[in-house]
């Protein structure tokens, strides 16, 4: 095959761009690849489609379309999930949309984020029919990671998960604990290429101090001292309700402490609940979903902010992107030594590593970072270093390298 002076990607997602992933990694890693010299199209499912006013559009040089519902309905601070038979013909549309959609494209590689049926097979017939080279991304272990509401659910979900990798030119993954999955699974070594998550410097900039001041004023933060977290209300695989059981314990220990949860998610209600059950109603601000470019402003509110980890195997197989935005916005971050997190941290550590699943100990290792100074300094000024690292334009610039050595090579 010839490559063309510029490569033409097709990444077909079944989120939509202010979905974790969508937002997080997929549109970052397009935004870098076209200044790269690729030209990238996304091709998503949307969250709430029917309410789209504009479904096809042009965003930082990357040709975005959505083409039909993806398999949840989210609306606001809500998540609602289809019976079983509303989610197969909402899943059977989303994937013959996908695949009639990106004939359209004449696409040089096709990008399956996430090997979902709906984008998996859509991909693997756009590369059958036009003989291009396939690149599957695995950012979580999908069939743990993933609410599902019976077996055959759970069971279908594995498939594709085990099966996409296998039929992929290339296979890009964001932990090392997937990529030895993977391997177990018996997907060649040689092609799957480590691809951690990053941070977008040009969302997460510094921003200006009358923003932070009039938000903690609205948010009647003045003079609090304030625990931050920052993503999905999903405990299937973000477990919040360990971080406000430890939350509880430091509230007996430091005054004027308060959590700020900045998102949304199936389990809002669930955790609201919970949060006036152990009487922290007046203590915890749930803010629900925010705007993108707004986020940089709420993690300046925080002295600390918490990866809640257990040791599943959906939180070993997460790149939680909420240390590299920590870490770039400087603020000191607690996690657990669950899947790479340990090695993200480095050594010296840019994080505090709590046990997993310890309320007791979470709740001290937050402690230690509010009250010390010199502690929070030093990781703060380890995390800005790391956090070069992990910056998109870099991961993009490797991405570049390693997609034209795999698949052109």
């Amino acid at each position: 095959m010839i490559v063309k002076k510029i490569p033409h990607l097709l990444m077909l997602l079944t989120q939509d761009l202010q979905s974790p992933s969508g937002l997080g990694r997929y549109f970052p890693l397009a935004k870098y690849l076209v200044r790269e010299g690729f030209e990238v199209s996304i091709l998503a499912l949307h969250s709430d489609f029917d309410s789209l006013q504009q479904r096809d559009f042009v965003q930082e040089g990357v040709k975005v379309r959505y083409v039909t519902q993806m398999h949840v309905h989210k609306y606001g601070n809500k998540t609602h999930y289809f019976s079983p038979m509303k989610l197969v013909s909402t899943s059977i549309k989303a994937m013959i949309t996908l695949y009639r959609e990106g004939v359209k494209e004449n696409a040089d590689l096709i990008f399956v984020g996430k090997p979902h049926p709906m984008n998996g097979l859509a991909g693997l017939w756009l590369t059958r029919r036009e003989d291009l080279p396939l690149i599957v991304d695995c950012d979580d272990y999908e069939s743990e990671s993933n609410r599902t509401n019976a077996k055959w659910q759970k069971k279908v979900l594995a498939y594709f998960e085990n099966l996409l990798p296998k039929k992929a030119n290339l296979v890009t993954t964001n932990t090392y604990f997937m990529r030895d999955h993977l391997i177990l699974q018996g997907v060649e070594e040689k092609k799957i290429v480590y691809l951690p998550n990053g941070v977008d410097t040009e969302r997460f900039c510094e921003p200006s101090p009358d923003k932070v001041a009039q938000l903690r004023t609205e948010l009647s933060l003045d003079g609090k001292r304030v625990i931050g977290y920052y993503g999905s209300l999903n405990l299937a695989n973000h477990p919040v309700d360990l971080l406000i059981r430890s939350f509880k314990l430091v509230t007996e220990k430091i005054d004027e402490v308060i959590l700020l949860i900045v998102g949304g998610g199936k389990d809002l209600d669930h955790l609201e609940k919970l949060t006036a059950e152990l009487g922290l109603k007046d203590k915890v601000i749930f803010t629900g979903r925010v705007k993108p470019d707004e986020m940089n402003v709420y993690y300046r509110l925080a002295e600390v902010s918490v990866d809640p980890v257990n040791d599943t195997l959906a939180d070993r197989g997460r790149c939680p992107l909420k240390i590299f935005e920590s870490w770039q916005m400087g603020v000191p971050v607690v996690t657990s030594d669950v899947g790479d997190r340990k090695i993200l941290a480095g050594d010296p550590p840019a994080a505090t590593l709590a046990q997993p699943g310890s309320e007791e100990d979470l709740a001290q290792k937050i402690q230690q970072v509010l009250d010390s100074k010199a502690l929070a300094a030093k990781r703060v000024a380890i995390g800005l270093q790391r956090s070069m690292d992990y910056d998109w334009a870099v991961i993009a610039e490797a991405a570049n390298r390693k997609i034209i050595n795999h698949i052109y090579g």
